[in-house]
């Protein structure tokens, strides 16, 4: 008999002297282990063991006994059978006493998971597993699973030499940490689990195993797991992914941090943001599988991220990004928590910084060496920064309304407006182009927040503080900016989606046809447009003479005439349209700019086309016929005045536009009569349109000549800060027409000889110094080099217009770096005539002095 027969203890003379239960183990295990576990001796052992609960610990620690000898001694076969018993004891088995033999059992598993036999740590692994689907009766106070966690991670990482055996140990550990998280997380007491040192282990063995997947793109939707493959629970990656999803579906709120940071460093350490289509993979994953109230925690969490890697690689940020983009993607269509500002102040903080990063590699393109890596890199923050542009515009689309408006208003009060007091991007430091750049990436990102908003009223939608500033870029001589503004207010103002039927400068044929949606205009949009109707007239009468106009310019101009004709017209804004359109008629006509022939014309087009619109929209036929009998004539005398010719390649310009042709020019008399009758007040088109803002900016174009007094005309302003940028607080007590006629009355000749009249600096000129430390000259007469010389100066000053015909209002201007401030007032009770007030600081009125 050999020596495993007589350990058996199954003869000799000793045998029946032993205890029960040792007889009971012995006997299950055969002579030759090929035989397997004898199953009716194994019963008995079981009846033993459920009879008398009290002698489960000794059975165990005897199976551990035996099982550690026969792992030593090689004899795999009666592991096998040992473990076999093991597990048929404990799923019989559910009583208090059960408590010590699970921990002979989990012994036992660490014996096998310790070899070095890939079949023993499958064994023992399948063992775990079984044990983690029992559901104890009582939880366990001292049991700990650190040990299975590191073993079954190593696993996870298996570089066994032969394929398929790297498999099976692979999804043997995977199996085992899965069998942790199920026997831990639902244990209050097994919380430990959620420690930054078993996290750190579990989550990168389950993104190990998933990133080794041959098809990151699954067919599947990412909120539900993925098929097991042709190899079933056999394939790794899709039993990782269950696992992981399993995980994070049972992470609580305060175990967030915990589960998400490990996939961010698991992500670092093997440069899986460039290219990032797993990192995009493990975070859809992972926010489709939390709960919904978690999700602020995710982003946080990746903002925080974002923070860290502020100095890594342009594709490293833009792949994180990329990230945040589809976390808040998702989040935005559920709870989003108390982070919506914090991922915009982020977002435009990173915006910041790559404009800065690529304008530095610019400006060290010409010392570098390597013109064409400078290249790359800015290519690459180029993305960085549209990657930020998408998620802004995303994020914002895809929240409620009430939240929409207030993000519309936090993103413009970040767009840098030069001359307004509330900067919030240093405009000095990143200078003229980064200044553009930001203002560009912003507004795009508006457009994307403001598309498919709705507003029922109109002073909601476009308040003040939201309405000035974009106001103020639209009078930029950029004609990009211009267009963005201006989609801008499409989306805001087209609450019934007719833009699509209006694209395109066209003379549409029949209105009717295109069937547009509209709604009588409320009383709260009758009040927007009495107090902001002048405001949007003006914009669209300054945007049109723009120089760099082109032809999406001018179908953009189409497009909000006619979106205001379909929101926001009663017959008194009608009015005002048909006024308006004649004030750009007969700017093209008189062409006291010295405008192109090319945008004089198209000028002419886009007034043609909008009248067209508008006849056909107030349904009057006398109306109609003659904007049609213009369109004819034109047609067949000077093509090139409406938007079909004028606005195709290479259309042949005349050389001047005849003024005394009065059949080819809309006439104000015929459309009064058209408009005579109940209704419409036509009285009201015999005054002229005079756009409240044309004197102060004429001002700005006078102050522009005394710095180049050598050119005929003005200069195209090619920078930001060489801009003259306008931005007008009308107070809330409106003008009266009378006081608008008496305003109108101050022409461009008269400020230009006030302006002229200005004070000479002389040392004899009185002078006081304010409490606040500014100095204030009184005078009567002035050099017109003043002006030049506070532009060398390069420094501040404020100039206060005096006078009774103009009620309260300020300008703000930046001219060639200087940055001026025009306040009129009305104070009659202190001067009787136009006079101008000139504040300077100190060290201003020194510069002056001392020239």
């Amino acid at each position: 008999m050999d020596s495993e027969s007589n350990e058996s203890g199954v003869c000799g003379c000793c045998g029946p002297l032993r205890p029960r239960y040792k007889r009971l183990v012995d006997n299950i295990f055969p002579e030759d282990p090929k035989d397997g576990l004898s199953k009716s001796d194994m019963e008995k052992l079981t009846f033993y063991a459920v009879s008398a609960p009290e002698k489960l610990d000794r059975i165990g620690a005897y199976l551990a006994d035996r099982l550690s000898r026969d792992v030593v001694r090689h004899r795999y076969g009666y592991v096998v059978i040992a473990m076999e018993a093991l597990d048929q004891l404990l799923m019989a088995c559910h009583s208090q006493s059960i408590k010590p033999f699970v921990e002979s059992f989990l012994h036992m598993v660490a014996k096998l998971l310790e070899s070095r036999e890939p079949d023993l740590q499958v064994l023992g692994t399948n063992s775990f597993v079984k044990f983690a689907n029992i559901e104890e009766d009582t939880p366990s106070y001292h049991r700990r699973y650190d040990f299975f966690v590191s073993q079954f991670s190593a696993m996870c990482h298996s570089t066994h030499e032969d394929p398929e055996t790297r498999t099976r140990i692979r999804v043997a550990g995977i199996k085992g940490l899965q069998g942790v998280v199920r026997k831990t997380v639902n244990d209050e007491l097994q919380a430990i689990i959620w420690e930054p040192q078993h996290m750190d282990k579990l989550i990168p063995s389950m993104l190990f195993n998933m990133q080794d997947a041959d098809d990151l793109d699954r067919a599947g939707h990412p909120s539900t797991p993925s098929g097991s493959g042709q190899d079933g629970e056999e394939n790794p990656a899709a039993l990782a992914e269950n696992c992981f999803r399993e995980l994070l579906g049972r992470a609580a709120y305060g175990n967030m941090k915990n589960a998400v940071r490990p996939v961010l460093v698991h992500l670092d350490n093997h440069h899986l943001w460039d290219p990032n289509e797993f990192a995009v993979s493990c975070f859809r994953i992972i926010m489709f599988s939390i709960q919904a109230q978690h999700s602020h925690h995710v982003i946080q969490q990746v903002l925080t991220h974002l923070d860290g890697n502020n100095k890594s690689t342009p594709r490293v940020r833009a792949g994180i990004v990329q990230v945040l983009l589809e976390t808040v993607a998702i989040a935005a269509k559920g709870s989003v928590g108390p982070t919506v500002l914090e991922v915009f102040n982020t977002l435009l903080k990173h915006l910041r910084m790559s404009v800065d990063f690529e304008l530095g590699d610019s400006s060290r393109r010409n010392s570098s060496s390597s013109v064409s890596s400078v290249r790359g890199r800015e290519s690459d923050e180029r993305i960085v920064q549209n990657a930020i542009i998408q998620t802004i515009g995303f994020f914002g689309g895809n929240l409620p309304d009430y939240q929409r408006a207030e993000v519309m208003m936090f993103i413009m009060g970040k767009v840098p407006v030069y001359g307004t007091p509330c900067h919030t991007l240093d405009t000095v430091k990143i200078g003229h182009q980064g200044t553009k750049r930001i203002q560009t990436m912003l507004l795009s990102s508006l457009i994307m927040v403001t598309s498919g908003f709705k507003s029922k009223s109109m002073s909601a939608a476009l308040p003040p503080p939201f309405l000035d500033p974009l106001f103020s870029i639209s009078l930029m001589e950029d004609s990009e900016l211009r267009q963005l503004v201006l989609e801008i207010l499409h989306n805001i103002i087209d609450r019934h989606d007719n833009r699509a039927k209006l694209r395109g400068i066209r003379i549409i044929p029949n209105v009717a046809a295109l069937k547009i949606k509209r709604e009588k205009i409320s009383k709260q949009d009758v009040a927007f447009m009495k107090k902001h109707g002048q405001q949007l007239y003006r914009h669209v009468y300054l945007g049109c003479k723009e120089e760099d106009n082109v032809h999406k310019n001018f179908e953009l101009l189409f497009t909000t005439l006619a979106i205001l004709t379909i929101e926001l017209a009663n017959e008194e804004v009608v009015i005002d349209l048909i006024r308006l359109s004649v004030a750009l008629q007969e700017m093209a006509l008189n062409n006291e700019e010295n405008m192109p022939m090319s945008i004089r014309c198209g000028i002419m087009a886009l007034v043609a086309a909008y009248l067209n619109f508008l006849s056909q929209m107030i349904a009057n036929p006398p109306f109609c016929q003659h904007v049609s009998k213009v369109i004819e004539l034109r047609n067949m005398d000077a093509p090139y005045l409406l938007p079909e010719h004028i606005f195709r390649d290479k259309c042949p310009l005349p050389e001047s536009l005849d003024k005394d042709d009065r059949q080819l020019y809309f006439q104000t008399a015929d459309m009064a009569e058209c408009l005579a009758g109940p209704g419409y007040n036509a009285e009201r088109l015999s005054i002229p349109y005079i756009p409240q803002v044309t004197v102060l900016y004429t001002v700005g174009k006078i102050i522009h000549r005394c710095k180049q007094t050598s050119r005929d005309r003005l200069t195209r302003r090619k920078s930001f800060v060489d801009t003259i940028s306008l931005q007008v607080d009308i107070m809330s007590s409106s003008l009266p027409d009378k006081q608008s006629e008496l305003a109108e009355e101050i022409t461009f000749e008269t400020l230009k000889k006030a302006i002229g009249e200005i004070i000479q600096l002389l040392p004899s000129q009185k002078s006081s110094v304010c409490t606040d430390g500014m100095v204030s000259i009184l005078g009567q007469t002035a050099s017109p080099s003043l002006f030049q010389r506070l532009c060398e100066a390069k420094l501040c000053c404020h100039i206060y217009f005096q006078t009774s015909h103009w009620s309260s209002f300020s300008l703000t201007f930046a001219e060639c770096g200087v940055s001026w401030t025009l306040r009129f007032a009305e104070e009659p009770q202190l001067i009787s005539q136009p006079m101008l007030l000139l504040f300077v600081s100190s060290k201003c009125a020194e510069h002056l002095v001392r020239t």
